[in-house]
C-alpha cells in the first residue's frame, strides 16, 4: 500500500514538472515594442550626422517628456492605443528657460499590429507609417526642422534608422 501511494506521489510529482513551460518568465532581450528611431543630420549637408543640444520631445497634452542633448540618434516611443502620435520636438526644450524654445509639431500616422510573443511576454505592437502621409510637420513660420524623410516605414525593431530629421 506505501508502495502505491510513493509510485502515485511521484508519478504527480513527475506530471507537474512536465505542465511547466519554459516560457513563465519574459526573458530579458525579448522583443519588445519597438520605439521609433530618428537620426539628425545637417540640412545643408545631408550626409553628414549633426548632434541635437538640449531636444525636449513630449506629447502635447504631457507635462513631462523625453530631454536629449549631444546625441545625433534618438528612440521615441509612439502610441500604442491609437493610429496617430503628435509629439512636440522642442529646441533648447530641455533646459529650464522656456523663452528660448522653438516647438515643432510632428504627427506620426501608422497602422498598429499586435503581435503575441508568449504567455509570459503577452504581445508587442508593431507600426507601419502611412504611405501617403507618414509624418507631419505642422508650418509654424518658424520651424527650426527643416525636412523629414523616412528611410524605413515598417517599425518592427529597433535596429535600424526609421526617420531622418534634417535641421
Amino acid at each position: 500500500m506505501k508502495k502505491i501511494v510513493f509510485i502515485t506521489l511521484s508519478l504527480l510529482l513527475a506530471v507537474s514538472f512536465w505542465n511547466c513551460e519554459k516560457d513563465d518568465i519574459c526573458a530579458e532581450g525579448t522583443a519588445v515594442t519597438p520605439r521609433v528611431i530618428i537620426e539628425f543630420y545637417d540640412a545643408t549637408n545631408t550626409t553628414a550626422l549633426k548632434s541635437v543640444t538640449n531636444l525636449g520631445v513630449i506629447e502635447p497634452t504631457f507635462t513631462t517628456g523625453l530631454s536629449f542633448t549631444g546625441v545625433s540618434k534618438i528612440e521615441v516611443p509612439l502610441r500604442t492605443t491609437a493610429d496617430l502620435t503628435s509629439l512636440n520636438f522642442i529646441q533648447n526644450g530641455s533646459d529650464s528657460d522656456t523663452t528660448n524654445d522653438n516647438i515643432d509639431l510632428l504627427t506620426f500616422n501608422y497602422v498598429r499590429n499586435d503581435v503575441y510573443i508568449s504567455r509570459a511576454c503577452g504581445y508587442k505592437t508593431v507600426f507601419y507609417l502611412d504611405a501617403t502621409n507618414p509624418i507631419e510637420l505642422i508650418a509654424d513660420g518658424n520651424n527650426w526642422i527643416q525636412n523629414i524623410e523616412v528611410i524605413q516605414p515598417n517599425i518592427e525593431t529597433e535596429n535600424e534608422v526609421h526617420v531622418k530629421i534634417y535641421f
